[in-house]
């Protein structure tokens, strides 16, 4: 795999990251499916055989049993691993979430010594805030953070879901790794709001998770009946009856033009997110399909198959939000 500057405080990640959150359940509900444990572990070794080894999870996915899961995979090969993970969801001592947003100097060194058990390592690479606590200034939640660098615990630091100012504020005080947002061909809010601006010119690099959509753009998804009963996008207006038609008629124009070259539209929309200079964290929890995210690295796209793909969802193209309210709310733009 191709291994990329990842900003310009020194980390290296391969091109292509492996979101691990629909590995686990959360609480009662599957996330992308039904977990299964043991292919889980099996698509972590096996990305790990193809250089794939930068991890993204965070102590809400489970809460804690995503961790947990990622500290088993990687038992006595910790340092081939890149491992990423997030705090900022309130969770209690019974391991319970508030559904409240905590980044106080208290909870983030709270936070990350849970973390470090249950990832069961003493330093984790590279540690995001997961959502912006509207209640703490982020100049203490960054403080907290830089002494967790300091203190050998915390390689580099960065920030989900931000708007430009907190970028700004949050790297006035220590300097930020990586921003990481939702970012596809169906979400690019940080690119209309010029977030993504902002992290260039601040040599800050950008991570983007569900860049398949949340799976729309994999093709797979034809009806409502594809997602499980319990499966929590179907709570999100994208997939929902106002704008899931146009939106399938998008992805089959990307199916065409993915034909066309060859690869599937998983590929075609990762290579895009790929030729931005941004790295993709596409979430699976089988081999096959880390097997076909990785191939996507390799793919070279020319001026006009980007120009083609931009042509089919410009810039601004309403696809439906990316959560409900309550989730909406809890960004920073």
């Amino acid at each position: 795999m191709n291994r990329v500057k990842l900003g310009n405080q020194g980390l290296i990640v391969p091109n292509i990251g492996l979101g691990c959150m629909g590995m686990t359940s959360f609480g009662d509900a599957d996330t992308y499916g039904k977990a299964d444990e043991k292919e889980a572990i099996a698509t972590i070794h096996r990305s790990l055989e193809l250089g794939g080894n930068f991890l993204d999870t965070a102590d809400l996915y489970g809460p804690f049993t995503n961790e947990r899961l990622i500290a088993k995979a990687i038992e006595g090969s910790r340092e081939q691993y890149i491992i990423a993970t997030k705090f900022g969801w309130e969770i209690d001592d019974n391991e319970q979430i508030t559904w409240k947003i905590k980044a106080t100097k208290d909870y983030v060194k709270k936070a990350v010594e849970r973390s470090l058990k249950n990832l069961n390592t003493d330093y984790i690479d590279l540690y995001y805030m997961h959502r912006l606590d509207k209640n703490t200034p982020i100049e203490e939640t960054v403080e907290a953070m830089a002494e967790l660098v300091k203190e050998g615990k915390v390689g580099y630091i960065g920030l989900s879901e931000v708007s430009s100012e907190t970028v700004k504020r949050a790297h006035a005080v220590h300097p930020v790794t990586a921003v990481q947002s939702e970012f596809s061909l169906f979400e690019r809010t940080v690119e209309e709001k010029g977030v993504l601006k902002t992290l260039q010119d601040s040599g800050i690099g950008f991570v983007a998770y569900s860049p398949l959509g949340r799976g729309f753009l994999s093709g797979q998804i034809r009806s409502m009946d594809d997602l499980p009963e319990n499966d929590f996008r179907r709570g999100i207006p994208r997939f929902q009856e106002q704008h899931f038609h146009k939106n399938l008629e998008l992805v089959e124009a990307i199916e065409s033009l993915a034909k066309e070259k060859n690869v599937t539209p998983s590929q075609l929309a990762l290579a895009w997110i790929i030729s931005k200079g941004i790295i993709p964290i596409p979430g699976t929890k089988r081999r096959a399909y880390v097997e076909q995210n990785i191939e996507a690295g390799k793919i070279i796209l020319s001026e006009s198959d980007l120009s083609k793909l931009e042509s089919i969802v410009p810039l601004g193209t309403d696809t439906g939000a990316t959560y409900d309210e309550f989730g909406m709310g809890l960004l920073d733009y």
